[in-house]
């Protein structure tokens, strides 16, 4: 009777420990189930403390522009034909020559000589008499401007070709020789200029050449409006 109830008792503690093993074990491969599900929703989440993104680099072809610079040279010599509108003496075509000195990038100095010659006025026309003869209806005239360069920029030609630019104006005072007396003027105007090489400039210039004349018997102010365009070279 005794050895049956130290076998039972036996048989109890026997499974007693395997029961608390197989609990343990139930624990154990939850918490592992736990780990692995929290550390698999944090492999998913975005790393918000982590390195920046990857910035995405557009790939777009760049296109080469050739763009001519300037000389370092301050001088800049050329020649201009266009048409002279001599006040009352009707347009004709006028041919100079310039000299221009650069001070700086905005402001250079501008010396011009240009002829051309006057035609008839209508009171010449009608009456069939002449107030000047041949060689008074030449007009001859020399001048000095102070020129400024504003609005720089760049002129394109097609997709891959560009060319510098600027407007300039121009003010100053000179002589004009004409109906056989030398007037004092003033001129002033304005123009655009290209350099397509770092040596040759292209030029397009409106002035209007201001003196006082007596001409036709009184005296007043005339207006001679000129347009030029002109190649100058930098040297």
């Amino acid at each position: 009777m005794e050895s049956r109830i130290r076998v039972l008792l036996l048989i109890a503690a026997l499974g007693a420990l395997s029961g608390c093993a197989t609990v343990r074990g139930w624990f154990h491969h939850g918490s592992r189930t736990q780990t692995h599900s929290s550390s698999q929703l944090a492999a998913d989440q975005p790393n918000e403390q982590g390195a920046p993104p990857r910035v995405i680099e557009p790939e777009v072809a760049r296109r080469k522009v050739t763009v001519p610079r300037i000389k370092s040279s301050d001088w800049e010599f050329g020649a201009e034909y266009g048409a002279l509108s001599i006040e009352d003496f009707g347009t004709n075509p006028v041919y100079a020559a310039t000299l221009s000195y650069h001070i700086s990038e905005d402001f250079f100095f501008h010396l011009q000589a240009g002829r051309s010659t006057g035609g008839q006025t209508s009171f010449e026309t009608l009456s069939n008499i002449q107030l000047l003869t041949q060689s008074e209806r030449h007009f001859t005239y020399y001048n000095l401007s102070l020129g400024y360069n504003f609005l720089p920029g760049e002129a394109f030609v097609g997709r891959s070709f560009a060319m510098t630019s600027a407007f300039y104006l121009l003010a100053g005072a000179g002589g004009t020789d004409f109906a056989g007396d030398t007037k004092f003027t003033v001129n002033v105007g304005g123009g655009y200029r290209v350099v397509p090489k770092d040596w040759l400039a292209l030029h397009v210039t409106v002035q209007d050449l201001i003196f006082q004349t007596s001409v036709l018997g009184y005296s007043k102010l005339t207006n001679n409006i000129e347009a030029l365009v002109g190649v100058t070279v930098f040297f």
